[in-house]
C-alpha cells in the first residue's frame, strides 16, 4: 500500500512538471531590438493566474501554474480575487535603447510589480490609483515602470487588485517613443477637452442670450461627459485631485450619474417630449428619479453599485428611443439627435459587449477609446440638432412675422375705410347736436327754476328728518326700556329674553358691569389697578398678575350650559319665586332635566340665603342672584 501511494505521488509530480513545462513553453517572450518602438502584450505573450484567496505571496505564486491569455486583453473579472500576470522579455543582442512597461488602464487600484535585477533577484514596486499621484516614478496619467536591458530572458510578475473590473493592457515602449507618444496623447487630450470647453462656453452664451433651458442642459451634459472622460483616462486624477486618491473610487460614478440625468433633461427640453409624447415624458421622469436613488445608494450605502456601469445603458436607450419616436412623428431637429445618440449607442453597446464577453471583443487601444470618439461625434451632432431647432424656430418666427405684416396692412386698409365712414358720421352727428343744443339750452333754463324750488323743499325735508331722527331715538330708547321692563317683570319666552342677552358677548359684558360696578379690587393682593386679561372681559392685576375671569365668584362659575340659557334659568326661577319645576325648565331651555334640577336647586338655595336682600328688589332682583 505504501509503495502504491508513493508511485501515485511520483506520477502526479511528473504530470505536474510536464504541465508546467508545456505551460512555460506556451508563453512567447518578447524580444528587444533597437528598432522596437512599441509592443502590446497579448494572447500567448501574457500569462495569468487567479489567486481566489488574495493572500498568496510572490514566492507562493512563482510555483503556481500560469495559463496563457485567451484574449487580447486580460481582465480582472472576479473582484474578490487577486490576479497575477507574467510576461517574458528576451534581450539576445546588445540593445542600446531604454525601455519601459506601461499599464494602459488608469483605473486599476493597485499594481505590485516584481522586477528582476542583474543578480536574478526581484524587487517590488507598487502603483495604482489608490496611491497619491506624486509618488509615481514617472509623472504620467498611465502607470510606467522603467526596465533594465538585461541579457537573456527575464520574467516579470504583476499582482493586480481592483474593486472594479480592469483591463490589463501591458505595453512595452522605448523611452524615446514614450515621450513622443505622451506628447501626442496630451495634445489630443487638449484638443478634446478644448472642444468641450468651447462648445460649453458657446452654448452658455446662447443660454444667456436666448434664455432657453436646452442650452443650459446641453452645457451641463457635455461638461459631465468631459468629467467622466477625465475620470477614466487619469487626467482628472493628475490635475484635479492628485493628493486625494480616494476620489478615484467615486468620480466616474458621479460623472456617469450627471451624464444620465442631464442627457434625459436635455432630451425632454430639445424634443418637446412633454407636449409630443406625454407617456415617454413620464418614463423619462421615472428614470431620472430612479437614477437619483441609485446614485445616493452608490455614494452612501453600497459603493460597488458604481461597478454596474451597464445600468447607464437604460437612460441612454430611453433617450435614443425617444429621439426615434419624435423623429417618426415628423419633428425634423430630432434627426441629428438620433444620429448623435446612434453613435453614442454604438459606443456603449461595444463597451457592454466587451464587458459581457470577458474581453474577447477588446481590441486594445481602439476599443478602449471608442466611447470617447463616439462622445465627440455625438457632441458635434447634438450641436447640429440644437442649430436645426433654432433654425426651425427662426423659420417659424419669420413666417409669423410675414403673417403679422400682411395682417397689419389689412388692418391699415380697414382703419382708413372706417375713418372715412366715421368722418361722414361725425359730420352728420355734429349737425344734429347743434340743432338739439338750442333745445337743450331752453330746457336748462326751465330746469334751473325747478332746481331752485327743489332746493327749498330739500332744506325743509332735511329739517323734518332731523326732528324725525330725534323722535326715533327717543322711541327706540322707550321701546328698549319697555322691553327690558317687560322681560324683567313678566313671564316671557326664551326668544324674547334673548333679545336682551342675544349672545355670550352681551352676557359677559353684563356680568362684568355687575361684578365691578363699584370698582376693581384684586382678590389676591387688593390692588385696584388692572389690565385687560386674555379671556373675554377678564381683568389681570397689574401688581401680582393674577387674572380673574368674569364668571369667577359668580353662580355661573364652571357652568357647562350656555350662559344665556343660564341667565334665563335664573330669571325663570326668580320670577316664579322658585315654584317652576325642573321638568318645566328642561322643556323650556332644551337641557336635560337632571342638569336643570341641579342648577335650579342651587339658585333656590341662593334665593333662600338672600331672602331679605331680594325683598322688594324689583326688576333687578334676579341679577342679585348672580354674584356669590
Amino acid at each position: 500500500m505504501a509503495l502504491r501511494s508513493g508511485t501515485i505521488r511520483l506520477f502526479l509530480t511528473i504530470i505536474f512538471l510536464i504541465q508546467g513545462y508545456f505551460n512555460s513553453a506556451a508563453q512567447i517572450p518578447v524580444v528587444l531590438h533597437d528598432s522596437t518602438d512599441q509592443h502590446i502584450f497579448e494572447f500567448g505573450e501574457i500569462e495569468a493566474f487567479e489567486d481566489t484567496s488574495g493572500k498568496l505571496t510572490f514566492n507562493d505564486v512563482q510555483r503556481k501554474p500560469f495559463t496563457p491569455s485567451t484574449t487580447s486583453t486580460p481582465q480582472t473579472t472576479n473582484l474578490k480575487s487577486a490576479y497575477w500576470f507574467r510576461i517574458k522579455i528576451s534581450n539576445t543582442s546588445n540593445v542600446k535603447k531604454r525601455f519601459l512597461l506601461e499599464f494602459f488602464d488608469q483605473t486599476i487600484d493597485e499594481i505590485t510589480a516584481y522586477i528582476p535585477d542583474a543578480s536574478g533577484k526581484y524587487t517590488s514596486k507598487t502603483l495604482g490609483d489608490n496611491y497619491k499621484f506624486h509618488q509615481r516614478e514617472i509623472i504620467h496619467k498611465n502607470f510606467e515602470l522603467p526596465i533594465e536591458n538585461r541579457q537573456g530572458e527575464s520574467a516579470y510578475y504583476f499582482r493586480v487588485k481592483s474593486w472594479q473590473r480592469a483591463d490589463v493592457i501591458i505595453v512595452l515602449r522605448s523611452v524615446n517613443w514614450f515621450i513622443h507618444y505622451a506628447l501626442d496623447e496630451y495634445f489630443s487630450f487638449g484638443i478634446f477637452y478644448g472642444m468641450i470647453l468651447v462648445f460649453s462656453f458657446y452654448n452658455l452664451l446662447m443660454f444667456f442670450a436666448m434664455r432657453q433651458k436646452q442650452y443650459l442642459y446641453y452645457v451641463l451634459y457635455i461638461l459631465s461627459i468631459g468629467f467622466y472622460e477625465m475620470s477614466t483616462d487619469g487626467i482628472a486624477y493628475q490635475y484635479l485631485w492628485s493628493k486625494y486618491p480616494q476620489w478615484n473610487q467615486y468620480a466616474f460614478g458621479v460623472a456617469l450619474f450627471f451624464v444620465s440625468i442631464f442627457s434625459l433633461l436635455f432630451t425632454k427640453e430639445l424634443l418637446y417630449v412633454k407636449a409630443k409624447a406625454p407617456a415617454l415624458n413620464k418614463l423619462l421622469n421615472i428614470l431620472i428619479a430612479a437614477g437619483c436613488i441609485y446614485f445616493i445608494a452608490g455614494m452612501f450605502v453600497y459603493r460597488l453599485l458604481f461597478n454596474y456601469k451597464f445600468f447607464e445603458f437604460i437612460p441612454l436607450s430611453a433617450a435614443f428611443f425617444t429621439g426615434i419616436y419624435i423623429l417618426r412623428r415628423g419633428y425634423r431637429p430630432a434627426r441629428f439627435f438620433v444620429l448623435g445618440y446612434g453613435f453614442l449607442f454604438l459606443g456603449f453597446s461595444l463597451k457592454l459587449l466587451i464587458l459581457i464577453s470577458d474581453g474577447t471583443l477588446n481590441f486594445g487601444v481602439l476599443s478602449y477609446y471608442s466611447l470617447s470618439l463616439c462622445f465627440i461625434l455625438e457632441m458635434i451632432l447634438l450641436s447640429f440638432a440644437i442649430g436645426d431647432k433654432v433654425r426651425l424656430l427662426k423659420h417659424k418666427k419669420e413666417k409669423a412675422q410675414r403673417r403679422i405684416m400682411v395682417q397689419m396692412k389689412e388692418n391699415a386698409r380697414l382703419k382708413d375705410h372706417i375713418n372715412k365712414e366715421l368722418e361722414s358720421q361725425v359730420q352728420q352727428r355734429t349737425k344734429e347736436v347743434i340743432e338739439k343744443s338750442s333745445i337743450i339750452e331752453d330746457q336748462n333754463e326751465e330746469l334751473k327754476a325747478v332746481n331752485a324750488i327743489l332746493k327749498e323743499q330739500a332744506e325743509e325735508i332735511s329739517r323734518m328728518n332731523v326732528l324725525l331722527e330725534q323722535d326715533n331715538m327717543e322711541l327706540q330708547t322707550n321701546i328698549e326700556k319697555v322691553s327690558r321692563a317687560r322681560v324683567m317683570s313678566a313671564e316671557v319666552n326664551f326668544e324674547e329674553f334673548s333679545k336682551i342677552y342675544p349672545d355670550n358677548e352681551s352676557c359677559y359684558q353684563f356680568l362684568a358691569e355687575l361684578k365691578w360696578e363699584k370698582g376693581y379690587i384684586c382678590s389676591k393682593c387688593g390692588s385696584t389697578h388692572y389690565f385687560q386679561g386674555h379671556l373675554p372681559y377678564s381683568r389681570r392685576c397689574s401688581k401680582c398678575s393674577y387674572e380673574e375671569s368674569v364668571t369667577t365668584n359668580t353662580i355661573l362659575h364652571n357652568t357647562r350650559i350656555p350662559i344665556n340659557k343660564a341667565f334665563y334659568m335664573i330669571f325663570l326661577v326668580y320670577s316664579t319665586k322658585g315654584k317652576i319645576s325642573s321638568h318645566k325648565l328642561s322643556e323650556i331651555v332644551a337641557i336635560r332635566q337632571s342638569t336643570c334640577w341641579a342648577y335650579s336647586t342651587r339658585i333656590k338655595k341662593v334665593m333662600e340665603d338672600r331672602k331679605k336682600d331680594l325683598k322688594n328688589a324689583g326688576e333687578k332682583g334676579w341679577s342679585k342672584l348672580v354674584l356669590d
